[in-house]
């Protein structure tokens, strides 16, 4: 029988992962500039994100650009698009899964061993979500990191980490490790002994009695 404690938190960090890989979707911070070289104008702060790039003006004002063209964007851009809404869609379906194996809904109450591999096929789908997340947020940053350090690149045009992927990071982990939990509840077999033999009950004795 699975540990209830324990179930609920795995649920409640697969679902806070959830929320954050929403959060890291719709952020513009994926990279930001970088003031590396001797030129920079400090007065404003540059960053993209998956669907917009953004101009931050030191008045507090912000000025966003949709990206227009699909086939205009970068092979990593787009599948890191597609990686993410994956991982998101991933984690909603796992929502609903898990919710019915959870030991304190009454669904599927009449079927224990049923309700709990619910739970464990929501676990894993939590994981397959983390893992797009990760696959995702890793991938964007590795290309952030070759830009950065490619010597073809002009020093004024070189992006660092953004909040956007920290917080992407934190989201695969929460929904890796919520999801592991929740496959803690597989259903273990019981073990079955063979049935004892009864012992045969001693006779009563059929002795004469001599004289």
């Amino acid at each position: 029988m699975a540990n209830a404690g324990l179930q609920l938190l795995g649920f409640i960090l697969a679902s806070l992962g959830w929320i954050g890989s929403i959060v890291s979707t719709a952020l513009p911070q994926w990279k930001i500039y970088s003031y590396a070289g001797d030129n920079i104008v400090t007065a404003q702060a540059i960053f993209e994100g998956l669907w917009m790039s953004c101009v931050s003006q030191s008045t507090g004002q912000i000025q966003c650009k949709v990206f227009d063209s699909l086939l205009n964007l970068s092979s990593t851009l787009q599948a890191t698009r597609a990686l993410m809404v994956i991982g998101i869609l991933l984690g909603l379906i796992a929502i609903f899964v898990s919710t019915i194996g959870m030991k304190c809904m009454k669904c599927l109450e009449d079927d224990e061993v049923q309700k709990m591999w619910m739970a464990v096929i929501g676990g894993i789908i939590f994981v397959v979500s983390g893992l797009a997340t990760l696959v995702a947020t890793a991938w964007y940053g590795n290309r952030i990191v070759q830009e950065f350090y490619d010597p073809m690149t002009p020093v004024n045009a070189r992006y660092e980490f953004g909040q956007a992927l920290f917080t992407g990071w934190a989201a695969a982990s929460l929904c890796l490790l919520g999801g592991a939990l929740l496959s803690c509840s597989c259903p273990r077999k019981t073990t079955s002994y063979p049935t004892p033999r009864p012992y045969p009950k001693p006779t009563p004795s059929s002795g004469k009695d001599y004289v």
